[in-house]
């Protein structure tokens, strides 16, 4: 099992993680953010992932902080558990629908964090979230992984929708770049490391 535990503590959050990457997609998340929760259990269902969050923040502030620091243990946790990238697949790729939404996620396990965004999210908030914090997200998992992720919104109208799409998207590509391939022997690099 390439699994993960992750702890984290400032002043504005306590979280702790447990990820494991061969699991069957049971998520128990309780970030105090509901449409959040709702989201990473799309993500973990989505990708087999299974996922365990517990995290205080400073809600009564705003949900950056929490959201953004959440990315950041999931990043380090993706890390830890993928482990030294023998046999992985590396690349992910999935172009996903959410009803009148379409999003494309891009990810290589490159070892080199690089992020990129091309989204437009029109509603502020879905339910306590503030939108803007899902960019913070993803970018936070990014860079915490050491990975190249690329995610771009074709087109779409309910933002939550296309939010839900870049979950699903995202748990989807890290599938298939996590995933074992029998061809593959060492690591798939001519470095020869990652």
């Amino acid at each position: 099992m390439r699994e993960a535990s992750i702890s984290r503590k400032t002043n504005e959050t306590d979280i702790v993680l447990k990820l494991n990457l061969d699991g069957s997609g049971k998520c128990d998340a309780a970030s105090g953010i509901g449409f959040f929760d709702h989201m990473l259990n799309s993500f973990a269902r989505h990708g087999q992932f299974d996922i365990e969050l517990r995290c205080r923040g400073d809600l009564h502030v705003d949900t950056h902080h929490s959201v953004e620091d959440i990315g950041i243990v999931l990043g380090k946790a993706i890390a830890e558990a993928v482990g030294d990238k023998k046999g992985i697949r590396r690349y992910g790729s999935s172009l996903l629908p959410m009803d009148e939404s379409l999003v494309m996620t891009v990810i290589d396990l490159s070892g080199r964090p690089f992020f990129v965004w091309d989204a437009e999210l029109k509603a502020e908030r879905v339910g306590t979230l503030e939108t803007e914090t899902v960019k913070e997200f993803f970018a936070a998992i990014a860079y915490s992984a050491a990975m190249n992720l690329h995610i771009k919104e074709m087109y779409g109208e309910n933002t939550h929708h296309v939010i839900e799409a870049m979950f699903k998207a995202f748990a989807r590509a890290l599938s298939e770049a996590v995933s074992s391939d029998p061809k593959i022997t060492g690591i798939l690099s001519t470095k020869g490391s990652l």
